[in-house]
């Protein structure tokens, strides 16, 4: 039973024994105290005003004093209209402390069979880029967010997508096959990303190129870019997921 749970359940005996009438106990509102005022817990009871036919501080005094009576938890009070601040002794927290570090696993949930699932994806480096620092907080982040659903009871299954390749890809792969000669970071002394860089700028270049080329000859900009026989040759590479090798003399043709 937790701090909030006793206060309920002492609160329910005071209003029985002082008004005579049963309430729920977990319906009983509990907040912690508001920061301007002595206390470390308000119990609000504007709810036993009606029922006690009596003001709402002179309520919050009687239920007050009762539990000051009747439980040594609770070392003194203050009364803020139909708001009841509670002081808890120290010996509890104490108590409650030395609990806690006891306890092995304390405050961990363990997933059961109907527990719900939930993926977390991290940190998923580009493949193309050095790791640097930030991977390594992405990784941290990443794990604790993972062993912390575990511990409220979700099954997690973690996972990093390795080689994540987008249309961007696709791009410096295709133009590197057909300019590229070969070339790698270790002929070129170039590093591996500016390598990859440099023909994502170079299929740029060849494309602006083939538009111009296309538009000199009467097409739209737009009828240029559906004919390019470099985009739909890049449309294939990103449907199929990989570069093709054959050549593709009749891909400008309708």
């Amino acid at each position: 039973m937790n701090v909030e749970q006793l206060i309920q359940q002492e609160v329910s005996k005071a209003v029985q024994m002082l008004y005579g009438f049963e309430t729920n106990a977990s319906d009983i509102q509990i907040q912690k105290t508001k920061k301007e005022f002595e206390g470390d817990l308000t119990v609000v009871t504007f709810p036993f005003v009606k029922p006690a036919r009596k003001a709402p501080e002179l309520v919050g005094n009687e239920i007050g004093n009762y539990l000051i009576q009747n439980n040594t938890v609770f070392t003194g009070f203050n009364v803020i209209k139909g708001f009841l601040n509670l002081n808890i002794s120290r010996s509890y927290w104490i108590e409650l402390l030395n609990a806690i570090a006891a306890a092995e696993n304390y405050g961990v949930e363990a997933a059961n069979a109907d527990a719900p699932t939930m993926m977390i994806e991290y940190s998923s480096p580009n493949t193309n880029k050095p790791l640097h620092l930030g991977h390594i907080r992405n990784n941290l982040l990443g794990f604790s967010v993972s062993e912390i659903q575990k511990a409220n009871g979700w099954k997690v299954v973690k996972t990093n997508i390795v080689n994540d390749r987008g249309i961007h890809i696709c791009k410096s792969m295709l133009a590197w096959q057909k300019w590229g000669n070969g070339e790698t970071h270790e002929s070129s002394g170039l590093k591996g990303d500016h390598l990859v860089g440099k023909y994502y700028v170079e299929f740029d270049k060849h494309l602006k190129a083939e538009v111009k080329d296309l538009m000199s000859k009467g097409l739209t900009e737009d009828e240029a870019k559906n004919r390019l026989r470099l985009c739909l040759r890049l449309k294939i590479c990103f449907w199929h997921g990989k570069i093709t090798t054959p050549p593709y003399a009749n891909f400008g043709k309708r």
